[in-house]
C-alpha cells in the first residue's frame, strides 16, 4: 500500500513560518501584530458586535432573550419584505465603520477574503441550497470612478469558501443615484425605485438567488433588488450582508 507523502503539508506550514518571520499577520483593522493571518486582536475583536442568535428567522435582527422557534421581529411581522431571509455578521457602528471603510473607500480589497469567510459562516442558512450569489451592482460610472465593486469582492470572497456560484453581472443598475448615507427610510426608497434591472438573455425563473451587499441601513436597495428578481420569477431570495445598521436600543 502507498501513501501519499506528508511533504507538501510541511512545507506548507515551513512557508507560513517563514512568511509570518517576515512580515507577520496583524490585525485587519488596527495593524497590530496577531497570532493568525486575516484575524483581529483581542482588543478590536471585543469593540466589534458580532450577531449571533436568537435572532429574527427572518431578517436575523437579534433579540435580547429567546423568543422561541420561528420568532419574528415586529418589523418583519408588519410588513413582509420580497426576499426571504438575510443574515448579517456584524453591527454597523462607529467601532465597525472603519473596518467596513477599509474595504469600501480605503483599497484594501484584501479585507474581502477574511470578510467572506466570515459571511460564508454566518450565512450558513441563507446560503443553503442557493443557486447564486448575486452582488448588488454599482453604477458603471462608479465602477469606473472606484475601480471595483466592494459587493462582488464579497460574493467571491464567498464562492470561495465554499459558498454558490457567483453572477456578476446578472443584475444592472440602470441609473446613477446620489449617496444614500444623510437619506431617511422613504427617501432611500424614492432614490433606489426602478434603478435596477436584470440583464437582457439573463433568466432567473426558478433559481435560488442570495443578494450581496456590504452594509443593510434601511433595506431599501436588498428590497428593490429583490423586486426585481421575484418579478423574474425567482422562487428564492436571500440577502446576505458584511453588517447592518441597527436603531438605537435595538
Amino acid at each position: 500500500m502507498v501513501f501519499a507523502s506528508p511533504l507538501p503539508a510541511r512545507f506548507k506550514r515551513l512557508g507560513r513560518i517563514v512568511v509570518d518571520g517576515i512580515l507577520p499577520p496583524r490585525c485587519l483593522a488596527c495593524g497590530t501584530i496577531v497570532s493568525e493571518p486575516d484575524a483581529l486582536c483581542p482588543a478590536c475583536w471585543a469593540s466589534i458586535t458580532f450577531f449571533a442568535p436568537p435572532w429574527c428567522t427572518q431578517c436575523g435582527l437579534p433579540f435580547p432573550h429567546p423568543m422561541g422557534e420561528g420568532a419574528v421581529c415586529g418589523d418583519c411581522a408588519r410588513q413582509h419584505p420580497s426576499w426571504d431571509r438575510a443574515r448579517s455578521v456584524l453591527r454597523y457602528d462607529k467601532h465597525s465603520r472603519r473596518l467596513v471603510l477599509m474595504l469600501k473607500h480605503g483599497d484594501q480589497t484584501h479585507l474581502a477574503g477574511a470578510f467572506g469567510r466570515w459571511m460564508r459562516r454566518a450565512g450558513g442558512d441563507v446560503l443553503a441550497g442557493a443557486d447564486l450569489l448575486m452582488p448588488v451592482p454599482l453604477h458603471w460610472t462608479r465602477l469606473v470612478s472606484r475601480r471595483f465593486n466592494q459587493s462582488a469582492l464579497l460574493a467571491r470572497a464567498i464562492h470561495a469558501a465554499g459558498g454558490p456560484p457567483v453572477a456578476a453581472d446578472w443584475l444592472v443598475r440602470r441609473r446613477r443615484t446620489p449617496s444614500q448615507g444623510t437619506m431617511g427610510p422613504l427617501a432611500r426608497a424614492r432614490n433606489v425605485r426602478g434603478a435596477f434591472a436584470l440583464r437582457r438573455g439573463r433568466s432567473v425563473e426558478g433559481k435560488r438567488i442570495v443578494l450581496v451587499d456590504d452594509v443593510l441601513t434601511t433595506g431599501a436597495t436588498a428590497e428593490e433588488c429583490a423586486r426585481v428578481l421575484r418579478r423574474g420569477g425567482a422562487a428564492y431570495v436571500g440577502v446576505m450582508v458584511l453588517a447592518r445598521a441597527v436603531k438605537a436600543g435595538a
